[in-house]
């Protein structure tokens, strides 16, 4: 019976005072807005960011030969380091964390053509392991390079996406052949499209893959031009890098604690470093967002100040016969809450729609799109519930602390 009371009476409330009830729910409405579509704009930008990022791979260790800046052993400073291919191996059989290792042979002297089309495109040879740290994945039909492949040293290859576009235009590449200077190739497989905004040696889509041992055969390679490789965990990475140093410091004489004799480039660090950098940027979204909600929250509250003010004397009756304080604090919290419910409703309906429409704009490969996610939801409703309490909590207070003596004679 009192909930029923209570309910008449807010919506008697809230429909009496039609134009300063809208206005009130108006500014929670867009300040919802604000909230909700700033973090649905910075997940969606977080989440495009680290799919491009992965078209370089999936946890990935890149190691390059480096040059000396101390002086070890009797040899000089400033030496080059030059990594070859045995290294692969002796990494491998060395330190069991490295569960998936190739060398990366690198080479863009040679032009590649086929028939009148000819390009200029980074010439890689590597293993058949490649393709999983580095996710050239063939499109269907196609396959990558091989074991048999590698110790045959066939001369196959395997394109990228638009440089096949480039050599056969909307013709299937699958089994023609290419030629690598003078050397025909048989096209084996056709890279899936992939996004990928980091690279060392050029975009993947424009590279030709080939066996390593074709590569060295074939262009007359002595030394490789980077390592690819991928650890059983992130957390012995760094333990990992700290034997590959000694490793091959042994081996090429150089200071294991020199860190210019190798380059290392250890992609889940970066990945790590961007998911601080996109969690400052949705904090400074929703701050952003919050201070616009504040304002509706204001709003709310010098509205509920008046009707505290308006009801004096019907707060005093109600005391008289025998409300007690925090029935007037229920009542006056009830239609605070009705009304930063009723303007969530209404932004977060708007925020659907405006999100849709920027889901159409031609923008996704480079900001992404706009995404409505659980934990943006969740802050949302969060942020919404903290402003309604405060805005409800003061005049709620001092209606209920009202002595009913003057109310009556008000």
């Amino acid at each position: 019976m009192r909930l029923r009371a209570l309910l008449r009476d807010l919506v008697w409330d809230l429909g009496h005072q039609r134009l300063r009830t809208s206005l009130t729910v108006l500014g929670i409405a867009w300040g919802t807005v604000s909230v909700v579509v700033l973090l649905a704009f910075g997940v969606g930008l977080e989440r495009q960011t680290i799919k491009r990022f992965h078209g370089l791979g999936d946890r990935i260790v890149l190691l390059f030969g480096g040059r000396t800046t101390r002086p070890y052993e009797g040899f000089p400073d400033g030496r080059t380091i030059h990594l070859r291919e045995e290294d692969v191996g002796l990494l491998q059989r060395q330190i069991p964390d490295i569960v998936e290792i190739s060398p990366e042979y690198s080479d863009r002297s040679v032009s590649v053509r086929y028939g009148s089309h000819s390009a200029n495109p980074n010439i890689t040879g590597v293993y058949p392991v490649y393709s999983r740290l580095r996710n050239v994945i063939p499109a269907p039909g196609g396959r990558f390079i091989d074991r048999l492949d590698e110790a045959q040293r066939r001369r196959v290859a395997v394109l990228g996406d638009e440089l096949a576009q480039l050599l056969f235009g909307d013709s299937p590449a699958l089994g023609k052949r290419v030629y690598v200077g003078d050397v025909p190739f048989t096209v084996i497989g056709v890279m899936q499209t992939k996004q990928q905004n980091s690279s060392y040696n050029g975009r993947d889509k424009d590279r030709i893959f080939i066996p390593a041992s074709t590569h060295r055969a074939v262009l007359g390679h002595q030394y490789i031009g980077n390592m690819v490789y991928r650890t059983r965990d992130p957390l012995v990475t760094k333990g990992v890098e700290k034997q590959v140093y000694e490793i091959l410091g042994r081996k090429y004489k150089f200071d294991p604690t020199d860190k210019d004799a190798l380059g290392v480039w250890d992609t889940s660090y970066w990945e790590k470093q961007f998911s601080y950098l996109f969690l400052g940027f949705n904090l400074f979204f929703a701050l952003v967002g919050s201070f616009t909600l504040s304002v509706g929250g204001v709003g709310v509250a010098n509205i509920m100040y008046i009707v505290v003010r308006e009801r004096t004397r019907e707060i005093g009756i109600r005391r008289s016969v025998g409300a007690r304080s925090r029935d007037i604090l229920g009542a006056f919290f009830a239609e605070t809450f009705a009304i930063v419910g009723l303007g969530a409703l209404c932004g977060l309906a708007l925020s659907v729609g405006i999100v849709k429409l920027l889901g159409l704009v031609p923008m996704r490969e480079f900001v992404g799109t706009p995404v409505i996610s659980a934990p943006v939801l969740a802050a949302t409703v969060s942020l919404l519930g903290l402003i309604g309490f405060l805005a409800g909590l003061f005049p709620a207070r001092r209606a209920a602390a009202l002595d009913p003596v003057e109310c009556l004679r008000t």
